[in-house]
């Protein structure tokens, strides 16, 4: 028992007492007899509230138990009236439908999930010209003010299963990693893919660089069985393919 037994919580310092430690402190700075403490409101002429609570749990074996006690049962324990026990037992069904809310809730966003996902699948981008890429890619991209390397993967209808920005430069460049990008196809079992990059100068040339990495991505293609469809650069200025352009 605590150095209060016997004393009433009013008379006990204003720090000790359950009310005023739950508002200054905080909720969880409270045990679990301080909290029933409080729905108790009183305790006996012979235990403070917070007494009669280690009692309670000590009695019915702690807190879950106590969630499945019913007011019949709570009134046999010494100490406990009807107004303590409804009190507790409405305090337990408080929580109970708490949980049930919460776990209604998680299932709806479960269900909301499955359901934007299998939107998200009956509706894949179907990749059927280079001017379809990059209207796609254009708004992703294009008006980036660094390069960045964003590569789609397909399936066999040439359907977009996924896609990724794989690797950010400066204004002028960025290094495209090869085996980076076929590790990620070989994950995502693409068997397609299309690279594009941005050029935020507006200029549609590709560099010396841009056509050497696109040979390297069709010799690779060709190691992993995986086709590589298209190279295309945007800008807001225009697209070039590769494709187009008889460059792969």
């Amino acid at each position: 028992m605590s150095v209060y037994s016997h004393i009433p919580i009013k008379e006990w310092a204003l720090e000790d007492r359950p009310r005023e430690k739950l508002r200054y402190h905080g909720m969880e700075t409270l045990s679990d007899a301080e909290l029933m403490a409080i729905l108790l409101g009183t305790g006996t002429r012979e235990l403070s509230a917070i007494d009669l609570a280690h009692n309670i749990l000590e009695e019915v074996g702690g807190l879950h138990r106590l969630s499945q006690t019913g007011v019949e049962q709570l009134t046999r324990i010494k100490g406990i009236g009807p107004a303590k026990a409804i009190s507790l037992v409405a305090a337990f069904e408080l929580g109970r439908r708490k949980t049930l809310e919460e776990i209604s809730e998680c299932r709806q966003s479960l269900k909301r999930a499955q359901i934007e996902q299998e939107y998200q699948q009956t509706e894949r981008l179907r990749v059927s010209s280079s001017e379809a890429v990059a209207a796609y890619l254009t708004p992703k991209i294009g008006y980036l003010q660094q390069e960045v390397c964003y590569v789609l993967f397909l399936n066999r209808a040439n359907e977009v299963k996924s896609e990724k920005q794989m690797f950010i430069g400066g204004i002028s460049a960025t290094v495209m990693d090869v085996r980076l990008i076929f590790r990620e196809a070989v994950h995502q079992l693409a068997s397609a893919i299309i690279v594009a990059h941005n050029h935020p100068s507006g200029n549609l040339t590709p560099s010396r660089a841009d056509v050497e990495i696109t040979q390297k991505l069709v010799r690779a293609g060709q190691v992993f069985d995986i086709v590589m469809l298209d190279h295309i650069i945007v800008s807001p200025k225009g697209f070039y393919s590769f494709a187009d352009e008889n460059q792969i």
